[in-house]
């Protein structure tokens, strides 16, 4: 699905990015950093444009490729990130230190899990972003639910996982464990009772959440 002739396609189409975006890209790619393909983080802004959330959370913030791409699209956002790798972490920070939209962009060095009060102290958030470990979405979705706004959306990257999900056998013991929790989040968000999901199939698969108009 990544490499899918219409995904290069679509791709072709999008309007170029600034210097620093094409040198992070390039940075990912050459250090093998995982961040949101083009196609994906294109939607994303537009529904997040659609959307205009003031505050966001984001949870793995990599290098801070998609929240300082967020931060350029939406200048009135401001963006708290969580990132618990070390390395990327301080990559982030430089990152973040040379872009233009430093002073809206809060990093956070650890593990979410831990990091749950100094987060709650920006809450509430009207967008939240979940870009981190793929076997423990849910439980991210579960903790940091509570702090959004009332009419806030939920962004899930990675729900297809390269089209695995779809996949019947799986070789690997470690990436069929880790593709059966993605299905099972993704069931689970397709049937949550307070949301409304829509998985769009555009990089990695996009999932799209917001509240149930009945509940509102």
């Amino acid at each position: 699905m990544q490499n899918s002739k219409m995904e290069m396609y679509i791709e072709g189409l999008l309007p170029p990015v600034d210097q620093q975006i094409q040198q992070m890209e390039s940075y990912a790619n050459e250090h093998n950093v995982p961040i949101m393909e083009k196609t994906a983080i294109s939607v994303m802004l537009s529904i997040l444009k659609l959307h205009r959330p003031k505050h966001i959370l984001e949870i793995g913030t990599a290098i801070a490729y998609s929240a300082i791409r967020m931060a350029k699209s939406l200048p009135e956002a401001n963006i708290v990130t969580v990132e618990r790798d070390e390395t990327r972490y301080k990559q982030a920070i430089l990152n973040i230190e040379r872009s233009e939209t430093r002073d809206r962009i809060i990093p956070l060095y650890g593990d979410a899990f831990e990091l749950t009060e100094e987060i709650q102290q920006h809450a509430p958030y009207d967008a939240l972003f979940i870009d981190a470990a793929k076997g423990q979405y849910q439980r991210f979705f579960e903790l940091f639910e509570p702090l959004l706004s009332e009419n806030a959306i939920i962004i899930t990257d990675n729900v297809l996982f390269k089209g695995l999900v779809a996949e019947e056998e799986i070789e690997s013991k470690r990436i069929r464990s880790l593709v059966k929790k993605i299905r099972h989040y993704n069931e689970w968000l397709m049937n949550h009772p307070d949301y409304e999901t829509t998985i769009i199939p555009v990089g990695d698969g996009v999932a799209v959440s917001i509240k149930r108009g009945e509940n509102k």
